[in-house]
């Protein structure tokens, strides 16, 4: 998310976020998963800011998963109104700072006020160029995969394409993600450590951060502490230096 700063040519390009942790937060201080959500939408909020301070181009949020239709009915309801809510309430920090909006995932499962809602924003943003925040909704990387095969499986069959021109590069052409660059680093609260089904395939060559810091009460310095990390890091890319 870039903004009128001097940048660090080192700092990450792509930052992507899993965000977990809201509702051990929420037990941790004797509150309901519902204030846990609510604390956790506001951490968003610092991230954004930190992230154009940085000069982050591209910011994505692993905001709700193809796997968290499993949750309990009301703790979903909740979730899609909270970020109908917070894209409602959101939308003019986005305008103030140019920030284009994008969201990855199958949308179409979705409440049909929050795709109304979504596509509003989307709308609204679309020409701004000082940075990138993605939301991924009903988001799961193997799906993603799968529906890539089968797209350029499709073309194949319908001889738009031959065999041979299938390469790395065009499979990335069929991802959610083709037109943004893939993650250079990946951060993920809470003390878990792995991936869950978040974009397996463009995360190949990021780095991996993971921290104790429960979502809610992450924000600037911690973000920080993960760019200095990663900054720290030599990335061969499988090349020796």
């Amino acid at each position: 998310m870039t903004q009128d700063i001097e940048q660090n040519s080192n700092n990450p390009r792509h930052i992507a976020i899993i965000m977990d942790g809201n509702g051990r937060w929420a037990r941790k201080h004797e509150l309901s998963r519902v204030e846990g959500h609510r604390a956790g939408s506001e951490a968003v909020r610092r991230v954004v800011e930190a992230c154009s301070d940085l000069g982050v181009e591209y910011l994505t949020l692993y905001a709700f998963s193809t796997e968290n239709w499993k949750r309990p009915p009301s703790e979903v309801r909740y979730l899609m109104r909270l970020l109908d809510e917070f894209l409602e309430e959101y939308r003019g920090e986005l305008d103030k700072h140019q920030i284009r909006l994008n969201v990855i995932g199958d949308l179409s499962e979705l409440p049909r006020p929050v795709r109304r809602k979504i596509e509003s924003v989307l709308e609204q943003t679309q020409s701004y160029e000082r940075g990138v925040l993605t939301l991924a909704l009903n988001y799961g990387a193997r799906a993603e995969i799968v529906n890539a095969a089968k797209s350029i499986a499709g073309d194949v069959l319908a001889g738009d394409i031959e065999l041979e021109e299938i390469d790395v590069n065009l499979f990335s052409d069929r991802l959610y993600t083709s037109d943004m660059p893939d993650p250079d680093l990946l951060i993920r609260t809470s003390g878990e450590l792995r991936l869950s089904n978040f974009l397996l395939w463009q995360l190949s060559y990021a780095e991996l951060w993971f921290s104790q810091c429960l979502w809610p009460d992450f924000g600037k310095e911690k973000l920080m502490e993960a760019v200095e990390a990663y900054k720290s890091r030599t990335r061969r890319f499988g090349k020796r230096l």
